[in-house]
């Protein structure tokens, strides 16, 4: 069996049917200050069941390409946001 990748972020636009886009905030060590500086990377989504709303706190596991951009599809919404 493969080992999928598994992604958590902040749902930031609903980008059509099925689809969401979050924002990935990840923690690395500055290569030369080595001070921890945080980088952030969009991902597209595949929610089937259009169970995400913007602000929610998502997990996604990684699939096959469904489209050009989207190759991971919801797991499940951690917490729900603040807009409803």
């Amino acid at each position: 069996m493969t080992f999928k990748r598994e992604i958590q972020g902040v749902v930031v636009k609903i980008a059509g049917e099925k689809t969401a886009s979050i924002l990935v905030e990840r923690k690395v060590v500055h290569p030369r200050y080595r001070k921890i500086v945080k980088r952030f990377k969009k991902y597209l989504i595949h929610d089937e069941r259009n169970e995400s709303k913007v602000g929610d706190v998502v997990v996604a596991v990684e699939c096959r390409p469904i489209s050009k951009r989207k190759s991971f599809r919801l797991k499940s919404v951690l917490i729900a946001g603040a807009e409803s």
